[in-house]
Parts: C-alpha cells; sequence; structure tokens
C-alpha cells in the first residue's frame, strides 16, 4: 500500500472528471479578468508605447531604477543579516528557565511586533535626527534598517521559539542524559535540526523585508529605495501604471529568486540527514559480531 493511499483515497473517474473541469473554470475565470484588467488600462490609454518607451532606455535605468534597486537591496540586506541573530536570540530567551532573561524577552517581542514598521521607522528618524549626530544622508539608510530590524526580528524570534518546540522533547532528555549542557543542547542538537523546519516560515519573513523596505520612501523618511527613486520617471512621463508595473515586476523576480535559494537550501539540508549510500541494513549482522556471540554462548571451543 502506497504512502498516498494511506493518507487519502485515490480520486476515482468522476472525481477526476471533476477537478479537470474545475481547473478549466478556474482559468477562464482567471483570463476574464485579466482581459477586464488589460482592457481598462488600453481605455486609459496605459498600454501606449510613449508610456513604456522610457523603460526600454538605459538612462530610466541607470539613473532611477538601478539605484533604487540597490537601496532597497541594501535596506533589505543589513536588515536581514541583524535580524536573524537578533530574533534567534530572543526566541531562545523566550523558553529560559530563568524569569530574568525569560520575562524581558518576552516584553520586547510583543512589544516590538505589536507596532507597525512605519511607524517603528519614523520613531528611528526623529531619533536620529534629535540626539543623534548622523548626517541627514545616512539618516533615512538607519531609520529605515532599525525598523525593519525592530519588528522583523521579533517576528523571527517566534519563528525560532516554534521551530525548536516543534521537535521531539526526546532529542532535548538524550543530550541532558549524554551530559550536554543546555547551551549546547541548544547550538548543537536542537537549532541544527530545527533550521529545516522553519526555512520557510524564515523565508516568507525574508520577503516581507524586502516588501517593507517601500514603507522607508515616505515623506517622514525619505529613503531612496526603488519606488521613491522613480518618482521622476512618473513625474516626467506621466506613466504611474507602467512604472508601477515594472516595479512589482522587479519585486516579483526578486521573491522568486529568494524562494528558489532557500528550496535550494532546504534539499541541500534534507539530504544530509539522510544516511549514505552503500550503508548496510542493520537487520545483516556483520560476522565478526556473530563468531563473538558464538564464542560467548559457547559454541565453536
Amino acid at each position: 500500500m502506497s504512502t498516498q493511499s494511506v493518507l487519502y483515497d485515490a480520486p476515482g473517474p468522476k472525481a477526476r472528471a471533476r477537478n479537470w473541469i474545475y481547473t478549466v473554470l478556474f482559468v477562464l475565470v482567471l483570463l476574464l479578468v485579466a482581459y477586464f484588467v488589460y482592457r481598462g488600462f488600453d481605455e486609459k490609454g496605459q498600454w501606449a508605447g510613449a508610456l513604456w518607451k522610457p523603460f526600454v532606455e538605459g538612462s530610466t535605468w541607470t539613473q532611477f531604477l538601478l539605484p533604487g534597486l540597490l537601496n532597497t537591496l541594501k535596506a533589505a540586506a543589513l536588515s536581514i543579516v541583524i535580524a536573524l541573530p537578533i530574533g534567534a536570540l530572543l526566541g531562545i530567551g523566550r523558553m529560559s528557565e530563568h524569569k530574568w532573561v525569560r520575562i524581558p524577552a518576552a516584553a520586547v517581542v510583543e512589544f516590538f511586533r505589536a507596532i507597525p514598521v512605519l511607524l517603528l521607522m519614523v520613531f528611528a528618524a526623529s531619533f536620529y535626527a534629535y540626539y543623534t549626530g548622523l548626517e541627514a544622508d545616512t539618516r533615512p539608510l538607519f531609520a529605515a534598517v532599525t525598523g525593519l530590524v525592530l519588528y522583523n526580528g521579533s517576528v523571527m524570534a517566534e519563528v525560532f521559539r516554534a521551530g525548536i518546540l516543534a521537535l521531539p522533547k526526546g532529542q532535548t532528555e538524550a543530550s541532558s542524559a549524554l551530559g550536554l549542557r543546555k547551551t549546547q543542547t541548544m547550538t548543537n542538537v536542537l537549532l541544527p535540526q530545527a533550521v529545516t523546519l522553519m526555512l520557510p516560515a524564515l523565508v516568507s519573513q525574508l520577503v516581507v523585508i524586502l516588501k517593507d523596505t517601500a514603507l522607508a520612501g515616505q515623506l517622514t523618511i525619505g529613503y531612496d529605495e526603488l519606488i521613491r527613486g522613480s518618482g521622476p520617471i512618473t513625474g516626467n512621463f506621466n506613466n504611474t501604471i507602467p512604472t508601477l508595473i515594472v516595479i512589482a515586476i522587479i519585486f516579483i523576480v526578486f521573491n522568486l529568486l529568494l524562494t528558489r535559494l532557500a528550496s535550494y537550501l532546504e534539499r541541500k539540508l534534507s539530504r544530509r540527514k539522510k544516511a549514505p549510500r552503500g550503508a548496510k541494513p542493520l537487520d545483516a549482522a556483520p560476522s565478526s559480531i556473530v563468531a563473538e556471540t558464538d564464542l560467548a554462548s559457547g559454541r565453536g571451543v
């Protein structure tokens, strides 16, 4: 009996026919919606060649889109690098047996997770403007990264905690029986196994970080990310819809790249957990063990 037949009943001829009908209907509805969207844009002249012409010119990319994209990737990369270890520390801290560690970690996570990212960025921008000596050119980047780190680090803390708690308790008990300290158990036993479980949720949060960089372009913060950097294009050519479509495609491409990278890492980690090829089955005892058993039982003497 196959694994699939154990989990659910295989669809019969009628069920397969219904699935095909549902699929065809869904595709038809999707095409109909796409047609109405296309027609609505066409009636407003949004598909006119003059509106799309700037995107085939190199100057549009080198002066506006690529600098904005680099700023977006810079803020996202810095936020990811800082938020991941902070999230891991807060997540582990929430599971600590010491109240003086567990309670503050929980308070930090719940506090920053409840505040909108944009509000955190605005607070950070005001703080850096009034209480630090940062230059005006660097403050927007610092404000964007601070807001993204505080919020997403708190969310990642819950991801780390959930991934570790999802592991069987026998892992911790076996480590304690071997004499490992709790720190060694966490770093050497639990975290490596939990990474595979956490990857889908972590990648989703990394995608959120990349998209939330767009919030830093609003007036109070003024970070020249991709959407804000495209402002002169829409101002000069009056092509807001085409510009937003191009920006959306850019975000989709980079989010797909992140997802592919996560899938590759997940496959690589799962391969490491498999037994090496050519390993002998456990029920085939080596001849040396059989000989030792015979000697111990008095046979062959």
